[in-house]
């Protein structure tokens, strides 16, 4: 039987840390593909509610009962319900060649893609951070920044429900000052949103238009809970370059109109975990240029 000792070794610790990310991406292509249809019906009841009106049936096309659990996945062309033995992250897609099993339709490669991604990206994480509780919380930050981005992306949306809650996480976090003190996260906090805040009211006092979402500034929020308000120029900053990279590569590789809107969470997401990551060595290396 193995000891505590062996099962910390990287040979059985990296591997499990992909697997684990593995299967944790599988639930997070339900988690970024149900929640905002789980918003939109909220936001309906709500809006019934407040007009006085009779809560109308789903007209999604979903079952009444729809959450994260209920109901099973399923093809979206045959309704055929998805075995658990094809649903094996990256091996029942490559086994079933991409294809559903029952009418051929194909499956979207975007499902692998954020299994396989998440899984490097925890693999990552556990390179990087080691076996312990910064590596297990940061794993949760990494889970839900893969999610926002992605329904950032579909949706233009960022989550109260996955925000805030990752928000007091970091300060949880750090209340045992696992990434930073726990008055660095929580000015981190307050100067993440503000400074979001400011840019939007002064871009739109000066243009009239809204130039990013509210909830940009919740996940910057979120951002300086975790690392701590001296990471917020190193984020802020890799977000903007990471956003210019990908919108000139986007306009000019697919034709993008430029007036497209383009969400800013998924560039806030790929900052943070660059600087959960190497924030320090970039602000070193940065500071030992200026020397």
């Amino acid at each position: 039987m193995l000891d505590t000792q062996e099962l910390l070794s990287p040979a059985i610790f990296l591997p499990s840390a992909l697997l684990l990310g593995l299967v944790v991406g599988s639930f997070l292509n339900v988690v970024i593909y149900r929640i905002p249809i789980m918003l939109q019906r909220d936001w309906k009841r709500q809006c019934d509610e407040l007009l006085e009106q009779e809560a109308s049936e789903p007209s999604d096309g979903h079952p009444e009962r729809f959450n994260l659990i209920t109901p099973n996945s399923h093809c979206p062309k045959c309704d055929k319900e998805i075995k658990p033995w094809e649903n094996i992250p990256l091996i029942s897609y490559l086994a079933l060649g991409g294809k559903c099993s029952r009418c051929k339709n194909p499956i979207s490669p975007r499902y692998p893609l954020v299994e396989l991604v998440t899984g490097l990206l925890t693999l990552l994480l556990a390179w990087e951070l080691g076996a312990g509780w910064p590596m297990a919380l940061a794993s949760l930050l990494l889970w839900a920044l893969v999610s926002l981005t992605m329904i950032d992306i579909d949706h233009q949306l960022l989550p109260d429900n996955i925000t805030l809650p990752l928000l007091w996480l970091g300060l949880f976090a750090n209340s045992f000052g696992l990434f930073t003190s726990l008055n660095d996260a929580v000015l981190g906090a307050i100067a993440g949103y503000l400074s979001l805040w400011s840019v939007f009211w002064l871009f739109k006092i000066l243009t009239g238009k809204e130039g990013m979402g509210y909830g940009d500034f919740k996940l910057l929020a979120a951002l300086g809970a975790w690392l701590g308000w001296q990471a917020l120029p190193l984020i802020i900053l890799l977000s903007s370059v990471v956003g210019a990279v990908l919108g000139i590569l986007m306009i000019s590789i697919q034709g993008r109109d430029r007036a497209t809107p383009i969400p800013f969470g998924p560039y806030l997401a790929i900052a943070g975990f660059i600087a959960l990551l190497y924030g320090d060595t970039i602000t070193s290396s940065y500071l030992q240029l200026l020397r």
